[in-house]
């Protein structure tokens, strides 16, 4: 597709307002972290356990869970833009009811009901970013997804780390509070943003998705000829779909969008399967069988954590697209496999189980020791930082056909929030029993993740949406799999059952709000 006169200005500026939706998800995952730590928290809600706490802090997956199977049907009727005013409402709810808890089962219930809203965004805001992107920077721009999920966690750990000196609950009550903020920020400011394109074509409001575009791409230029090349790719294939009519959640499971599902759910599952949650949930636990002593330094180590995280993702988002989606994806399990095992066998050979209260925590033999598996900690981040993070959310927004691809996504992103329940429910108790021992669980599964990207993920970048029927079709084998030719598009007039249909030159009541 000819990409002259194009601008990029305003598709930027959309999915960066998206994006907020991916920094209340990384606000509230890290939020907890911090808050478990704090001694008034703790007091407050009646010492709960190690098994209390990772009830409560598993229960916001619970609900990103259900919020991500919901987020579909909403997506296809009321549109991807008004699925994230919901998703912004119902989190505004569940964090108003947190700050307010009085109990645990208050808490864990409010955490319930954010995790509804934060599921539904986890599923639509890449879902969003990947259909108004051009196919060039389209992994860019679904990265500021993972980039603002990042940027949420660090500010939560900075704030938490600040708020722990505070007396009294607002000790606690002040970082749950705050994360009311951004979701009002975003539910106002989507409003303003349009509708996706595709979107609109697929509920034949061609009109408006053609200013849409041509505002996406050539800065309202309706008769951009780029513009009307890829608007008639898209309006050829959603004529093409509806003919199929077939769009129940049976659709996915017929076909090539088979493979798809098991690819988008594999990929996701794989990305907890990393470990990086334990690392988020529970990095001051974790720094804590490093070595590091006293009530702060823990915290401390996981507010750099937290901004190594962010730092790291920028690569992705300028490379991402250069590189693509197999190298980074095997680049970067090939990463967090070296740095588990270092972490393990350090830990293992130089370092002592010893019981801390409810925590285990590590006694090393030498200061090195300690200091290399911090190190390889931070190395682990930075490794999934600009691999995974991101390409978990791109690669399911981008495969499936129209006609199915919020079902699609919606399947593959409540696997994620099921994987990430799981894991953060049995990783701090397998940490307890066996310590080191976790880690080199964690590196053999990183390892089992470069060989699946390896034999099975083709990639996809640079590849039209409408094209991606052509990516699938070929090679089970992801080697043997080649970037296919873009489609034809039709003429700028066609013939669609008996009638002419031209563009139109000229568009009255642009409603894009």
């Amino acid at each position: 597709m000819s990409t002259a006169k194009q601008s990029y200005h305003y598709v930027y500026m959309v999915a960066g307002v998206a994006s907020m939706g991916g920094f209340l998800f990384g606000y509230d995952q890290g939020n907890m972290s911090e808050i478990l730590q704090m001694k008034r928290f703790l007091s407050y809600f009646n010492e709960p356990d190690t098994l209390q706490q990772s009830i409560i802090t598993s229960m916001l997956t619970l609900g990103c869970f259900l919020g991500a199977l919901l987020a579909a049907p909403l997506a296809d009727r009321i549109s991807r833009k008004y699925t994230i005013v919901a998703a912004c409402v119902v989190f505004i709810i569940g964090s108003a009811l947190q700050t307010g808890s009085i109990n645990q089962g208050m808490l864990i219930a409010s955490r319930i009901i954010a995790g509804l809203g934060v599921g539904i965004l986890s599923m639509i805001v890449p879902l969003f970013q990947s259909e108004i992107a051009p196919p060039e920077i389209r992994g860019r721009l679904v990265t500021l997804q993972q980039f603002a999920i990042t940027i949420g966690i660090m500010v939560a750990f900075w704030i938490g780390y600040g708020s722990s000196k505070i007396d009294g609950t607002a000790s606690f009550r002040l970082p749950l509070g705050i994360q009311i903020v951004p979701g009002l920020i975003l539910l106002v400011s989507i409003l303003f943003m349009p509708f996706s394109p595709r979107w609109l074509v697929d509920k034949d409001r061609e009109d408006e998705a053609l200013v849409v575009l041509a505002k996406l791409r050539a800065g309202g230029d309706t008769e951009a000829p780029h513009v009307l090349e890829e608007f008639n790719q898209i309006r050829e294939l959603a004529r093409k779909e509806k003919e199929i009519s077939a769009r129940s959640y049976l659709d996915l499971f017929r076909g090539n969008v088979r493979r798809r599902v098991l690819l988008g759910i594999g990929i996701q599952m794989l990305q907890q399967l990393t470990g990086i949650n334990v690392v988020m949930y529970y990095a001051p636990k974790i720094f804590k069988q490093t070595g590091l002593t006293g009530d702060s330094a823990p915290l401390l180590a996981q507010g750099l954590n937290g901004c190594l995280n962010v730092l790291c993702t920028i690569p992705a988002i300028l490379y991402i697209d250069r590189l693509g989606r197999r190298m980074t994806m095997i680049a970067g399990a090939a990463g967090m496999a070296i740095s588990y095992l270092i972490i393990g066998v350090v830990m293992g050979t130089h370092g002592t189980p010893k019981e801390d209260g409810a925590d285990m925590s590590m006694v090393f033999d030498n200061k090195a020791a300690s200091k290399a598996t911090i190190a390889f900690v931070y190395i682990f981040v930075a490794s999934f930082a600009c691999s995974w993070g991101p390409i978990g959310w791109i690669y399911p927004s981008e495969i499936f056909p129209m006609r199915v691809r919020a079902k699609g996504n919606s399947l593959t992103t409540a696997a994620n929030w099921l994987f990430n329940f799981g894991v953060a429910q049995i990783a701090p108790i397998v940490m307890h029993k066996i310590t080191w021992g976790l880690y080199i669980i964690f590196a053999c599964l990183n390892l089992l993740a470069l060989v699946c990207a390896f034999l099975f993920y083709p990639e996809t970048k640079g590849v039209q949406l409408e094209d991606m029927d052509k990516v699938f079709s070929q090679s089970v084998w992801a080697f043997k799999v080649r970037k296919p030719e873009p489609t034809s598009p039709p003429n700028e007039k066609e013939y669609v059952g008996g009638a002419a249909y031209e563009f139109p030159t000229a568009i009255e009541g642009n409603n894009m709000a």
